[in-house]
Formats: C-alpha cells, structure tokens, sequence
C-alpha cells in the first residue's frame, strides 16, 4: 500500500468564513450566470434598447436613418387598425395549447423507456435527438416544403378521407388532418425536453424507489407519488423551455408576420419594433402566470415548511 504524503486539505478551507450555506450556494449560482450576464451587456442589451426607441418612431429614410417621433400610433395601430396582428396571435396561442401537452407526455413517455436498463437505450437517446442537431429553420422549412414528415393517412389514404369526410364533413376533416400533421412535427422537436427529463429521472434517489417498493407500492403508484412529485420541478423547465420554443418556432405566424412587416412588404422598422414588444410583453405576461400557477403543484424536496 502506498501512503499519500504531504499535508490534507479539508473542503472547508475553501469555504469563505462567516457566509452560511444558502448564501455560498447563491452565490455559485451567480458565478453560473455571469457569462449569461456579460453576453446579454455586450451583445443584447443595446438592441433590446433600440428596438423599444425605435417603437416609438418611424423611419423616414435609411441612408442616415432619419426617424419621426410618432408617439404611440404605432402600438395603436397594432391593437385598433392592424388586422392581421391579433388573429394571428390568437392563433399562435391555439397551437401553443395543442403543442405543449402533447410535447409534455411524449418526452417524459420517453424518457422513461429510455432510462429503464435495458440494452441499445443509448442509441434510442441519441435518434430522439438527432432532430434537433439537424432540425434548422431553414431544414425544416424545406422539409416541410417536401412534404417530408406529413403522414401518410393524410394524402396517400384517400378512401379513409372520403369515409370521414362523409361522417364529419370537409369543414372538419382539414382542421383533423391539419392537426395530426402537425403533431408530427410537435414529436420531432422534443428531442431537448427528453435530455431535460432523463437528467431529472436519473436525478431522483434510487434509495426512495426501494423503500416504496419495500412498502408494497407498485410501478403506477410509485410513478404517482414518488417519481411525478420529485420530477414536478424539471416539468415546470420543460413547460418554460416549451413556451419559448413555440413563440420562436420557425412556423410561428406572429413572427413571420413581424418580419413580412418590418423587412418585406415595406421597411417599417418603427412599426415591426412596437409589434415585437407588444409580443415580448405577451410571452412575458404568460411565463409569469405559468411561474405563479407553477407554485400549487412544484414540490422542491430542498424545501423546508
């Protein structure tokens, strides 16, 4: 046996005197958030600044970018002339409430078979990823152009879609078919929410899954109360992660509808800025209702009552 030379170090002689655990562990997670921080300073916050003066003003000529103060007229038109606008988040809201259950359920149904030990789960973890690694906005604009990931029950069926057409009516069966095409695609994209849940999975003491079993509990009733509850705060990043993706997906028609305006069918770049805040503070406004809602059913197990 070799014996280690030399003086022993103790964890505490790293430890700052004086400063409680709580505070230690604050302050680690400021020092995870300064390059976040910097990066916003150096790169973000000065267009953020921009975009909101320039909401307030028209551009009247782009070579010297000449801009007119116009005051709130273009919020106004946004919410009173504009048409096109509030439809269009309405519908991005429709898709947002289809979208997040459905992504929800399917990655965690994942990423509980794929944590299970059994062999090849690797290879099953890295082909529900792939999408995302190669899924760009641009990739899936073309593959969508191709039709590439629409079901077949959709096109190449087509006594399927004469007898529903018969029981449901044409009104009903594009909304149907428009949907199922759609999750399609919702299940693509769940690549990162599944990374998210197999990090909160493996996560959860083992030690709490023999003692439930020890009392008797079953798989289902283990999930229930012992899985879900200590998994509750990695739903809630999921939820969050989800919220965000939707308002930036490539498909988003608020979006699109924000660029058409500010850089194709005329450069209003004062009204496509008034637009985006307008939508910045909607996204804003439904992250902090999901964060108050959030406080009913997120169990933190570091939590003390």
């Amino acid at each position: 046996m070799v014996e280690r030379s030399g003086p022993r170090v103790s964890r505490r002689a790293f430890a700052a005197p004086g400063l409680s655990l709580q505070t230690r562990r604050a302050l680690y997670g400021y020092l995870f958030l300064a390059p976040w921080f910097v990066g916003f300073l150096v790169f973000l916050a000065w267009p953020l600044f921009f975009s909101f003066w320039i909401s307030f003003r028209e551009i009247k000529e782009l070579t010297n970018l000449g801009t007119e103060y116009v005051g709130l007229d273009n919020y106004r038109q946004a919410f009173f002339v504009d048409v096109n606008f509030l439809p269009a988040f309405g519908q991005t809201l429709g898709d947002l409430f289809v979208d997040m259950p459905i992504t929800i359920v399917f990655s965690l149904s994942i990423a509980l078979l794929v944590t299970q030990p059994i062999r090849g789960s690797q290879v099953f973890r890295v082909l529900f990823f792939m999408p995302v690694v190669v899924g760009s906005a641009y990739v899936i604009r073309q593959l969508f152009s191709q039709e590439v990931g629409r079901l077949a029950i959709v096109s190449d069926v087509s006594d399927l879609r004469a007898l529903l057409s018969n029981y449901l009516g044409e009104g009903a069966l594009l909304p149907l078919f428009d949907l199922i095409n759609r999750i399609s695609f919702v299940l693509w994209g769940s690549g990162v929410q599944i990374v998210i849940f197999i990090a909160g999975l493996q996560s959860v003491p083992p030690s709490l899954y023999e003692a439930a079993r020890v009392d008797g509990g079953s798989d289902w009733g283990i999930f229930w109360k012992v899985t879900l509850p200590l998994i509750s705060p990695i739903i809630l990043v999921n939820i969050i992660y989800t919220i965000v993706d939707s308002f930036t997906d490539p498909f988003n028609r608020v979006v699109t509808y924000i660029q058409q305006v500010a850089l194709i069918r005329g450069v209003r770049l004062g009204y496509g800025a008034a637009l985006g805040w307008v939508y910045f503070v909607a996204i804003f406004a439904i992250l902090t209702l999901v964060l108050i809602w959030s406080t009913r059913f997120v169990y933190y197990a570091g939590e003390r009552s």
